[in-house]
């Protein structure tokens, strides 16, 4: 398990690369951190602490990882 953290800054900086909206900083199942769009269901890995925002490296989320996800944001 990883122990990424961003800074609230950076975040606050940080948009989705296909819709260009905000993202929410939240953890899967495994405990792995993730940069969640909630408007597309898209989630973008952290790799080592750095965010991986490219649009062929995101995941689509299920309905259920997207009520957790809200959840945490």
């Amino acid at each position: 398990m990883s122990e990424e953290i961003l800074d609230a800054t950076l975040l606050s900086l940080l948009a989705c690369p296909q819709d260009k909206g905000p993202l929410l900083l939240v953890r899967d199942d495994n405990g792995s951190s993730l940069l969640y769009n909630p408007r597309l269901h898209r989630a973008y890995p952290i790799d080592g602490g750095i965010p991986v925002l490219l649009v062929d490296e995101a995941r689509d989320v299920s309905d259920e990882e997207h009520t957790s996800f809200i959840a945490q944001g």
